[in-house]
């Protein structure tokens, strides 16, 4: 199925335009840099396909029930994560206790940003705000401006909370100081909690990072390179976005999402097919799936022709089938031609998938049955080859050695040379500012910490 919209590079990512409003499918009407909000809050809960939203005013009661107090929390389940506390544009990934369900998905791992989001994406790259995320208030956060700026979360086996307490807008110092929050519950629900925020939200500048309030996800699939044919390129799609009215976002409000049910959540074909969804469920026999198409899977939905096997079909078709491939009469031969190359043509394919880099050279045709048939046809062996595995295999006997060397005699001259060359400081990976776009970088865990509070275990 061929996807029309338009794209925006991403060094090496593709990120399209959102849905004008809450649907299945990729829209290409609107830039993603300035697309209006597909889901505007008209009333105090809304439905956004995926999730069911609920806006509690400063004055509602359930807004104060909803925030989560960080500081009467069990003290053994808090972290201080000192590496964002003390930088700018910073990510990092924490493991969670359970399995949080985003849009169907289970998820084990999230990427915790300084900008007021958490990327809920498997692939880190550089724009981590343009998709796949949960923003409570996504903006150019600067933690390391003040001693007091923290960004704190904590897990109980229940609940994931992460609290920016007391952070600052970069150049927006003196407007004062945001504290709020994103909970992710073990049954799927979100919760954005908002304790102070000084400024009027729409007031805050997107020239320098992206301003944002809501989720969204999009599913990847692997493209031929236009510029290395023997190559393939992520490309990320956006299936989905809920952006919530900024103005609404005060202090002592929250905002709660409860998810709705999706096609992954049947795991038969009857109750996929008779699923009363709107979101045209259909089950694909091959990987035992519920899908609409559009979803995390949908690399898989595609390489395996689930959108084409589920047409016109119906569950006794696979039934009938199961039942003729499982019958005594059916006989396979290893020699039989079609049936094999159709069999690795499937396996090719699936290797190809985990692959994102090259592709294989057998892929189909002449060279695929060339492959499999080893004793017809050779792949001759150069001497190039032969030579180049013998000088690898020698320079790492070489390292080897060197290393035995100097370790025994540790005042020899080669030790000494290495010795008065070692690097004193071994730096975690640094932000490099673009000039056009924000862009974050994964950090690692270190031994700095800010004045006046323990050092969080490692993330």
């Amino acid at each position: 199925m061929a996807l029309s919209v338009r794209t925006l590079p991403l060094r090496g990512f593709l990120v399209p335009r959102p849905p004008t409003r809450s649907q299945d499918a990729p829209s290409p009407r609107f830039p993603l840099s300035s697309a209006p909000a597909p889901c505007r809050h008209k009333n105090e809960e809304d439905n956004h396909s995926y999730y069911v939203s609920r806006l509690y005013g400063p004055s509602e009661p359930h807004s104060r029930e909803l925030w989560v107090d960080v500081a009467e929390a069990n003290r053994s389940q808090v972290k201080i994560h000192t590496i964002l506390s003390n930088t700018h544009r910073q990510a990092s990934r924490v493991v969670l206790s359970f399995d949080f369900p985003f849009y169907g998905h289970p998820l084990r791992q999230i990427t915790i940003a300084t900008g007021g989001f958490i990327f809920m994406g498997d692939v880190i790259h550089r724009m981590l705000t343009a998709t796949q995320y949960v923003a409570p208030l996504m903006a150019n956060f600067n933690p390391g401006y003040s001693d007091n700026s923290t960004v704190v979360y904590f897990d109980n086996g229940t609940v994931f909370v992460v609290q920016w307490d007391h952070v600052y807008l970069q150049g927006w110092e003196d407007k004062g100081s945001f504290t709020f929050q994103a909970a992710l519950h073990h049954d799927g629900r979100i919760v954005f909690g908002y304790k102070e925020i000084p400024m009027s939200v729409p007031e805050i500048s997107s020239s320098q990072h992206p301003v944002k309030t809501g989720l969204s996800d999009a599913f990847m699939i692997l493209n031929p390179s236009p510029d290395v044919p023997e190559s393939r390129r992520r490309s990320i799609f956006e299936y989905h976005r809920i952006e919530l009215d900024p103005s609404k976002v005060t202090s002592m409000s929250a905002v709660e999402f409860t998810p709705l049910p999706t096609c992954l959540q049947h795991r038969s074909c009857d109750a996929c097919m008779s699923s009363d969804l709107t979101f045209n469920c259909s089950w694909c026999h091959v990987l035992q799936r519920c899908s609409s198409g559009f979803d995390r899977y949908r690399q898989e939905w595609m390489d395996y022709g689930c959108a084409q096997e589920a047409e016109g079909r119906t569950c006794e078709d696979f039934q009938d089938e199961d039942h003729d491939s499982a019958s005594p009469d059916t006989s396979f031969s290893p020699y039989d031609g079609d049936l094999t190359t159709t069999s690795s043509s499937l396996f090719i394919d699936s290797l190809t998938t985990e692959d994102d880099t090259k592709l294989n050279p057998y892929a189909g045709g002449d060279g695929l049955q060339n492959n499999l048939s080893p004793k017809t046809k050779g792949t001759p062996v150069h001497l190039g080859t032969i030579v180049g595995i013998v000088l690898a295999v020698l320079l790492v006997a070489a390292i080897i050695l060197a290393g035995i060397y100097i370790n025994g005699h540790p005042t020899s001259n080669a030790a000494l040379f290495f010795i008065e060359r070692r690097p004193h400081h071994w730096p975690a990976m640094k932000f490099r500012s673009h000039p056009d776009h924000s862009t974050y970088a994964e950090v690692e865990p270190s031994g700095h910490e800010k004045e006046g509070f323990m050092e969080a275990e490692q993330c």
